[in-house]
């Protein structure tokens, strides 16, 4: 297996050697970023060990190190610049290597293609501020409903686009943006060969063609090889004024199909005790196919709801979501998600059934914040009515469903240092298919 050395393990180190960051060297760092630009990262640590049962059975694990390091130049008449590396090592925790070995003893979540090891520019662009505008152009982060990170394991998704952003109407952020390319973060490779199952889980039948590294055309990663097209163009609207926050994006995805995006949510408090702060949310997503209708025919809609309430550390919600169908799309109907972005109210660590066609979901989840301890423990379940217009089993209906927990600690004594233990517990994924996962992961953040 090819290895390379990538970041350091700072985390790591910190806590073995026993290491601390003084105040005053910090303070002294932020002055000198004022005038020299910012140096800006993440190291991150992650095991995750997934075993399976019924109609597999096998346990797979993995351990990564890695992240990213960033340098953003000083702001010189609204302009700076801004790169960064990321990387990821697998470590080989069983007797053979990961590319020997192959899925079977390691889970591929936390490598490139392949259980790759790869480094590569994540971030270079230019940036350019003029009163309430700013400009970026570049490989850069994006963190929008139907395109983004979905930084889950080891590497995010990073885009090749131009993103304007305007703040002069009073409450109100407009975005304009064209996505040109993408490189898909590692999580991607858990789908193991492209189906119909990634391109509605948030990559595309042609994400492997962006892997490692590569950026690949927005048509390619959404499609396949040789899917070439003008890529996605975005624009948004968000207005924010108290407990009202209220957004529209349209993603024009040139010769597949036009996507709308609508969210709007809702805090007061609650009419019975004050103390109790509530909060309602609707989300809505149409698509419909457009221009060379390379996707086929497509014309679907999805519709969520979530109602949440929080009292001192304690939060919980319950959400509901539908989808319809449309068995005339490459993908037999449902929502077209190929570019990472998945902001449904209803869905699981790692199951989301709820794009599939025909599929009625819900969710409830619970939090509570030990504020003094620096603790956070969350708990959920999800369930998913599928019917038998899903892509993933057609013509079978079930029901799938998935429960978890998630712990995060952040260090009091080292600032940017946290931990996280996490845990996901689907049952028929696939009708028969079930497995239980952990992940434990330390980030880093500077």
């Amino acid at each position: 297996m090819k290895k390379i050395i990538v970041l350091s393990l700072v985390a790591t180190t910190m806590m073995t050697a026993g290491g601390q960051i003084d105040p005053a060297e910090s303070t002294a760092e932020t002055e000198t970023e004022k005038e020299w630009g910012e140096i800006f990262g993440q190291s991150r640590t992650f095991y995750i060990d997934r075993t399976y049962s019924g109609s597999i059975v096998n346990n797979r694990n993995s351990l990564s190190s890695g992240g990213y390091i960033g340098y953003r130049t000083p702001e010189y008449n609204g302009f700076s610049a801004t790169v960064a590396a990321y990387g990821t090592y697998g470590l080989d925790i069983h007797d053979e290597d990961a590319d020997v070995v192959g899925s079977a003893s390691y889970d591929p979540s936390l490598y490139g293609d392949s259980f790759d090891n790869y480094l590569f520019v994540g971030q270079a662009y230019l940036s350019y501020a003029f009163g309430n505008t700013n400009i970026k152009v570049g490989r850069q982060r994006l963190d929008t409903p139907l395109a983004g990170a979905d930084d889950a394991r080891m590497l995010p998704n990073l885009f090749e686009a131009v993103l304007l952003s305007n703040k002069e109407v009073e409450n109100t952020t407009l975005i304009a943006a064209h996505v040109m390319k993408e490189t898909v973060g590692t999580f991607g490779n858990v789908y193991g060969t492209p189906s119909a199952l990634s391109l509605q889980s948030g990559y595309g039948l042609g994400y492997k063609l962006g892997t490692g590294g590569d950026f690949a055309d927005m048509g390619e990663i959404a499609l396949g090889e040789g899917v070439d097209t003008d890529g996605v163009t975005a624009l948004a609207a968000i207005y924010a004024k108290g407990g009202l926050k209220v957004q529209a994006w349209d993603y024009v995805a040139w010769d597949i199909l036009n996507a709308v995006y609508l969210q709007a949510d809702f805090g007061w408090n609650c009419l019975l005790n004050d103390a109790v702060k509530m909060k309602a949310s609707v989300q809505f997503i149409n698509e419909s196919d457009i221009g060379d209708s390379l996707a086929g025919s497509v014309d679907v809609n999805y519709f969520g709801v979530k109602l949440a309430a929080a009292f001192d550390a304690f939060s919980a919600y319950a959400a509901y979501s539908s989808t319809g169908d449309d068995a005339d799309t490459v993908t037999n109907g449902g929502v077209i998600t190929p570019w990472g972005g998945m902001p449904a109210f209803t869905q699981g660590m790692v199951t989301r059934h709820q794009f599939f066609a025909n599929t009625d979901s819900w969710k409830v989840a619970a939090s509570y914040n030990f504020k003094a301890y620096g603790l956070k423990a969350s708990v959920y379940y999800t369930e998913f009515d599928i019917g038998r217009e899903n892509t993933y089993d057609n013509g079978n209906a079930w029901t799938a469903s998935e429960s978890g927990w998630d712990v995060q600690y952040k260090v009091a004594s080292v600032e940017g240092l946290s931990l996280r233990a996490r845990a996901n517990y689907p049952r028929d994924f696939k009708e028969g298919l079930d497995w239980d996962e952990y992940r434990l992961i330390v980030n880093y953040n500077f």
